[in-house]
């Protein structure tokens, strides 16, 4: 598994995400109840960033049909998605980010 540097922690602010490329992997990396997230940034139901949404109780919404995916899992949690979206590992190493995207969770 190949972790890539995405971001410093300092970057990421609270409940705010960060969209990054990983191996052309558009991911959104948030910081949220203590943790980093790092998920696949692409809706499974319309093709629109999620990094543009909101983020509320370890999800993620897309702003643009309200659907929400648990950053955990990337489940969605209501519709109109049906389909997870991928997640990916996180690492933190001092101040670096690190995500891989060549193995999903």
């Amino acid at each position: 598994m190949a972790f890539v540097r995405v971001c410093a922690l300092s970057e990421l602010e609270t409940d705010t995400p960060k969209r990054v490329e990983v191996d052309g992997t558009p991911v959104s990396v948030v910081r949220a109840e203590g943790e980093v997230f790092a998920i696949n940034d692409i809706c499974s139901h319309a093709n629109v960033s999620l990094s543009e949404g909101e983020v509320e109780d370890c999800a993620i919404e897309c702003w643009l049909h309200g659907s929400s995916f648990d950053l955990r899992t990337g489940k969605p949690s209501g519709l109109p998605a049906t389909r997870p979206v991928p997640v990916y590992p996180v690492k933190i190493e001092g101040d670096d980010v690190l995500v891989s995207v060549t193995q999903e969770s």
